[in-house]
């Protein structure tokens, strides 16, 4: 300390030394060693070519400024003007005077010491910034952890809707939290690591800010993003400094978000083996299950890719405990629904339940989606409550996306959709295992489409037979169907339809088994580069075999083509009405879509 003063000592005295200098700048004239003998012996040699006579308050007093003809300038102080102008005007030397100036305080007296005081400022700041660690100070803590811990979470258990079995599962580790003693007694030891993997959206990073809520100790947590840097060594340090914070905050929770940022496969793609990410997961390894036991602290960590995540990571010892966090079913949408509408205001037309029952597939985050679009358009509309109105429209908006009724379609291009999209639904209604209509539009939307057709699941399927690919392939394919028995010819509205149709029917040979090329996988959708997999892997089909299964997707597709086309020719006149009345109404419902078979059976 005695030698940072004296260094903090020498500094402030050179501060004051350069300051008194830029002082005595400001304030000094300093003259030309020119005279008058000189200014004479010039002019009589025509040398001047002007001089400037400014003169001093203390008439006649003042100075004279001279020009030469090689363009040199010079002043000299004189104690009479009128003498050296009467002298210049003899030898026709061009003469200015200037009035007496004003003396201008803020020039001579302020401003210096303005800029005195700037310079004093600056070096004091940039000394009391050095003292205290400065840009030295951020540097050495560039290698520090930049997780952030949190004491007294708010979120519990309560606040996660739609998750039983996965609460249940962590209920332990709770206990454990709360009481570890329970557990050491009987030699049990508590899981290590607990990865939380599913689709984004379903809630895994609420569970882990609820565990926290619910055990009442201390939550670090980062993403996996943070711990990589351009400069190597970095990440391992902060994996280090986290680890060395969570022992002393013991028991605690650790948990890394996305941490496929930093656990992805190694050896992988086009890095090599000592590349930044990959010492930093090797430190992560290390501090998970390595030399020294981590008492006390739980790692928990949340990815939708668990498939490219680093073998060495997913051991019993690391992350010991894998739990999956699906969509949650109608069940679980209901309460999610339900927590969600608490702080808002519903109208009696809004169904809950109904909406559970119509919104199979949505995740947690999807359905808080779609209730805070339809508040949101409550509130645009100056109504004090959402009704179903609300919640139908931000459901064609979540699941579809928004309207584009200001675009100018031609008829033509118009009646080409409505029979598209009556194609669709159409074979959707009568097909028994493919699910109901929802909506069906000629408006176009943001996703590029020109229509819609919405479909409605009737139950949460978990698993699809060979039957329901089929009936679904033929309700992608109706609308080019409609297109062909209708006007003769196909536009390219069926592009995307096309490469769906394409997609699961080539899974249906290679993936499947529902072909006559039997039970092989001829498809590995694993061996992707870039994302954690190899560079280069080997062909797991030969030419021939490849050319099979093309044959057979086409076989495949041109089947379900031809019964499409048979259904949809057997039901000619209610294509016709469906089209006719989605020109008029631009977008009809599930009930008036249904009223037109009721109406041709009638």
């Amino acid at each position: 300390m005695k030698r940072q003063s004296g260094y903090s000592f020498v500094f402030l005295l050179i501060i004051l030394l350069l300051a008194g200098a830029i002082w005595v700048s400001f304030s000094t004239k300093r003259d030309n060693n020119y005279s008058r003998d000189d200014f004479q012996h010039a002019a009589e040699a025509g040398d001047v070519a002007s001089i400037v006579i400014e003169q001093n308050k203390e008439v006649p007093t003042g100075t004279i400024h001279v020009t030469t003809k090689s363009f040199s300038t010079y002043r000299f102080s004189v104690t009479d003007v009128r003498e050296i102008e009467s002298y210049a005007r003899s030898k026709g030397i061009a003469i200015r005077v200037d009035n007496v100036p004003e003396s201008n305080w803020f020039l001579m007296y302020v401003l210096p010491g303005l800029v005195v005081l700037i310079i004093f400022v600056f070096f004091y700041s940039m000394m009391a910034n050095n003292q205290s660690g400065g840009v030295s100070n951020r540097m050495m803590n560039f290698g520090k952890s930049r997780a952030q811990m949190v004491t007294d979470s708010k979120t519990t258990f309560a606040n996660v809707a739609g998750l039983r079995e996965e609460k249940d599962d962590l209920d332990e580790v709770v206990d454990f939290l709360k009481d570890p003693g329970k557990y050491t007694e009987m030699g049990a030891r508590i899981p290590k690591g607990i990865l939380l993997e599913g689709m984004p959206g379903t809630g895994k990073t609420l569970l882990a800010k609820a565990i926290a809520g619910e055990a009442k100790v201390p939550f670090f947590f980062i993403s996996g993003s943070d711990f990589v840097e351009m400069f190597v060594g970095v990440g391992a340090s902060r994996v280090r400094d986290l680890f060395a914070d969570a022992k002393k905050n013991s028991p605690c929770i650790v948990f890394i978000d996305e941490i496929d940022a930093v656990a992805r496969r190694r050896g992988a793609g086009m890095g090599g083996g000592h590349d930044e990410r990959e010492q930093t997961l090797n430190q992560l390894l290390v501090e998970m299950d390595g030399f020294e036991e981590n008492e006390g602290i739980i790692v928990m960590a949340a990815t939708n890719r668990v498939d490219i995540l680093d073998p060495a990571i997913l051991r019993p010892g690391r992350f010991d405990r894998k739990i999956t966090v699906s969509a949650p079913d109608v069940q679980g949408r209901e309460a999610i629904l339900k927590l969600h509408a608490e702080k808002k205001h519903l109208g009696d037309d809004v169904d809950l339940k109904e909406l559970a029952r119509t919104t199979a597939g949505f995740t947690g985050a999807d359905l808080e989606n779609l209730l805070n679009e339809a508040a949101i358009k409550a509130a645009r509309e100056k109504r004090a409550y959402i009704n179903d109105e609300d919640v139908r429209k931000s459901f064609i908006k979540v699941g579809i996306g928004t309207e584009k009724r200001s675009h100018l379609i031609t008829e033509r291009d118009r009646k080409i959709t409505a029979y598209h999209e009556s194609g669709h639904a159409i074979l959707m209604h009568l097909l028994p295992l493919t699910g109901s209509v929802y909506t069906v539009s000629v408006i176009p939307t943001g996703e590029g489409a020109a229509g819609y057709m919405m479909p409605v699941p009737d139950n949460d399927d978990q698993h699809q037979t060979k039957e329901q690919l089929r009936q679904r392939l033929m309700v992608t394919l109706g609308g080019r169907v409609a297109e062909e028995i209708i006007f003769g010819d196909v536009s390219t509205g069926a592009s995307s339809d096309i490469k769906k149709a394409t997609k699961v029917a080539r899974s249906m040979v290679t993936r499947f088994g529902m072909s006559p090329l039997g039970l092989i996988c001829y498809e590995d959708d694993d061996n992707e580069v870039f994302i954690g997999r190899d560079l280069a892997h080997a062909k797991t089909t030969s030419e021939a075999k490849a050319a099979e299964i093309d044959e057979e997707v086409k076989h495949i597709i041109d089947g379900c083509y031809q019964e499409a086309k048979r259904i949809l020719e057997e039901n000619l006149q209610i294509l016709h009405n469906c089209a006719a009345l989605l020109i008029e109404k631009e977008r009809i419902g599930r009930e008036e879509f249904e009223a037109l078979f009721v109406a041709e059976t009638a």
